[in-house]
């Protein structure tokens, strides 16, 4: 089935008169940027901001999130303001300073209605501190990077003119996520969609190569007849981004207008044509990919959508560095209790008295259930071993059972 927009004025009235009736607060007080994430005092690790996620939690639908993320002044600001047809003084702030007005990730308060697939889902539009900005730490820009990466339905890669090295080089978290659990995304069997990655070049024409090309090339392998480390490293994510094709796209986009300092205080009369017919055009791509957030299976309303975040922001906020495989524990993390819960199921099964070798023989079967389990459900390629490791020294320990203090 295809997709379209809900009327967006019905579905709102009727959104807060069902929330005005069950005494919620006023509407017109989402109808504003909030954080959901911010930098500590160090601006090395990342909190939660309780005000932010409050407005998600009000969300009954299952939600989709779409994601800006780049370099720092790149725009993305008015990029998502644009999607939401809002202006500066209403939307998400936009600075023209030197320093960066973002600070940590904030969302839109009012999600966007959409259908998609026949199903009614709530689009959560996500903004994220730009990196490479002063006082900060790389491994604070990748902690952000990292987060919009997992949270994202739709993640827009906003960079201007070109793709860069450097632009790639920090794709390296989002290719191990998507390597980890690619494999399961398919049929009823999603553990955890990666994020469809959608270059966004903006660029002052738009003549010559199509970002398309542009993308391409740069995701071709560069030679390194000198060993170098950095270049190998980059290669490899450029040999993985490749074999990813089909869950990435890209899209060009021509300056709003030449006076930048100034794009707020313009209506679209005053935009460049070509710049607003592309706009609309961006929206289109945009609502064409979204889809609901799947994780362990299912989609996720706004109280669950927390908990995963809240989740998430503590595996990747372990140890100097974010880790992937920090965030492979968190996704086994329900599905090793449920292994143990079936060993423990056919352990309590038995009725004592019984002979050892017919508790070693019924041991035996509820361990070879629990593993084959394990390996059925499992998230993650390369990280996965450690969970293993965590089942077998579970089981080999010993579960309680009902019927007997018996360990093995």
């Amino acid at each position: 089935m295809g997709r379209r927009w809900a009327p967006g004025i019905c579905a709102v009235a009727l959104i807060w008169l069902a929330a005005a009736a069950a005494g919620d607060s006023d509407p017109d007080e989402l109808e504003r940027a909030y954080p959901i994430v911010e930098p500590d005092y160090g601006h090395t690790k990342l909190r939660l901001s309780q005000q932010g996620l409050e407005a998600i939690r009000r969300i009954e639908n299952p939600i989709a999130v779409v994601g800006v993320i780049g370099p720092y002044r790149s725009g993305k600001s008015f990029l998502l303001n644009q999607l939401l047809s809002l202006s500066c003084d209403k939307g998400f702030g936009v600075g023209h300073m030197r320093d960066t007005k973002t600070k940590g990730i904030w969302i839109w308060g009012t999600p966007v209605e959409m259908d998609v697939d026949g199903t009614k889902v709530s689009v959560l539009y996500l903004d994220t501190e730009g990196f490479e900005s002063v006082g900060k730490s790389n491994v604070y820009d990748d902690r952000i990077f990292a987060l919009a990466t997992v949270l994202s339905s739709v993640l827009i890669y906003n960079l201007p003119e070109t793709v860069r090295e450097a632009d790639i080089s920090r794709l390296s978290f989002a290719v191990d996520i998507a390597e980890e659990f690619y494999g399961r995304v398919k049929g009823g069997d999603i553990a955890f969609e990666p994020a469809k990655l959608l270059w966004l070049i903006q660029r002052d024409f738009l003549q010559g190569k199509s970002v398309q090309q542009m993308v391409n090339e740069a995701l071709q392998r560069v030679p390194n007849d000198s060993g170098d480390k950095y270049i190998d490293e980059v290669n490899q994510i450029r040999d993985s981004l490749a074999i990813m094709g089909n869950n990435s796209t890209a899209f060009s986009l021509p300056q709003p207008h030449l006076q930048r300092t100034k794009l707020c205080e313009m209506d679209d009369k005053e935009l460049d044509p070509l710049y607003v017919r592309r706009r609309e055009e961006l929206k289109q791509v945009v609502g064409s990919i979204i889809k609901p957030k799947f994780v362990q299976g299912k989609t996720l309303n706004g109280k669950e959508f927390v908990s995963f975040l809240e989740q998430i922001l503590e595996a990747l906020n372990k140890g100097e560095i974010p880790s992937t495989g920090s965030l492979v524990e968190i996704f086994n993390k329900a599905i090793l209790e449920r292994c143990l819960n079936v060993y423990k199921e056919k352990m309590d099964g038995l009725g004592l008295p019984v002979p050892v070798d017919k508790l070693q023989k019924i041991h035996e079967v509820a361990n070879d259930q629990a593993r084959m389990l394990f390996n059925k459900q499992h998230f993650g390629k390369h990280h996965a071993g450690q969970s293993f490791v965590k089942l077998d020294e579970e089981i080999t320990k010993g579960v309680p059972c009902r019927c007997t203090e018996t360990s093995f």
